[in-house]
């Protein structure tokens, strides 16, 4: 069974930084574009970033760009987000995933994942 833990949310002032964490287990993906996604408040699930299997190629969401940084360590099937400079419009709960192939078209599409972790909050106050 495939199982995406997230960990490392809390509360932060802005400002600030944070570094979350999604651990995988029950199969390896170390072929697949990994990603990060929110979701606000009354707002859709949003891009934030994503990784290529390598690591060799990211994408990130306007957003958060000069700001945030994914990375990940195939050898401890573990993706990583880290977060600086927080504005308090970054305030969500972060989910990370798994793309459903190893294809690098559309990285960020919902739709392109299909192993979800259950989230972690993240609140930037001001």
């Amino acid at each position: 069974q495939v199982q995406l833990v997230e960990s490392g949310g809390g509360l932060v002032q802005t400002g600030g930084s944070l570094r979350l964490s999604c651990a995988v287990s029950g199969r390896t993906f170390n072929n697949y574009p990994m990603g990060w996604f929110r979701q606000a408040p009354g707002k859709e699930r949003e891009f934030v970033a994503a990784i290529r299997w390598s690591g060799g190629s990211t994408y990130y969401a306007d957003s958060v760009k000069g700001r945030f940084t994914i990375s990940r360590d195939n050898a401890k099937s573990t993706l990583y987000l880290q977060m600086n400079s927080l504005k308090p419009e970054d305030t969500a709960v972060y989910y990370c995933a798994v793309s459903k192939s190893a294809a690098w078209d559309t990285p960020h599409h919902p739709s392109e994942y299909n192993y979800w972790g259950q989230g972690t909050q993240v609140t930037v106050s001001s």
